[in-house]
């Protein structure tokens, strides 16, 4: 998984950034991630590793990739130059405590779905797959605000050359 998000943020999210755009890419992404926490969800008692885990953390890990450094390269972008180490430090602030607030919060569904019984592999279980669901959804809500509130930029269109008064035409070489 960590292999993949490293290849993933060096390769593919540039990649899909030059083809897509911050916007889309983000949103695709998030949409990704979503994707492989919903699948994660389906988890069974009797699951395989390499059935029900190995899959869906890979797709999990390909969405954190392709909206990760979109969403940083926006962040960062909308600060002015001379404050960007500001904008720097206040954007990974907010990832580590983004991140410590996501897990406290996917901890506590997943306790009270069962996960705090860890005898119990069914409870057990269905606590993972609540947690799981939750990061889907928070994914899902993510992509959808990333869709409402990110401004795709216009095309820059070249201004039209200036009409050319006979005497510059007359003036012009070749002629």
């Amino acid at each position: 998984m960590t292999a993949l998000i490293m290849l993933g943020m060096i390769v593919l999210a540039p990649r899909a950034l030059g083809r897509l755009g911050p916007k889309a890419s983000i949103v695709t992404g998030l949409l990704v991630l979503a994707a492989g926490m919903g699948w994660l969800a389906l988890i069974r008692p009797d699951g395989n590793y390499w059935v029900d885990v190995l899959p869906a953390s890979l797709v999990a890990a390909l969405g954190m990739s392709l909206a990760f450094i979109p969403s940083l390269g926006t962040a960062l972008s909308a600060a002015r130059p001379e404050e960007g180490g500001l904008a720097s430090g206040i954007v990974n602030t907010s990832y580590q405590v983004g991140s410590a607030l996501g897990l406290a919060a996917m901890t506590a569904i997943a306790a009270s779905f069962g996960a705090d019984r860890p005898g119990d592999l069914p409870a057990l279980t269905d606590g993972f797959s609540a947690a799981f669901a939750g990061a889907g959804l928070v994914a899902l809500a993510g992509a959808a605000l990333a869709a409402v509130t990110l401004r795709t930029p216009r095309p820059e269109h070249a201004p039209a050359p200036a009409p050319v008064t006979p005497a510059e035409h007359e003036k012009a070489p070749g002629h």
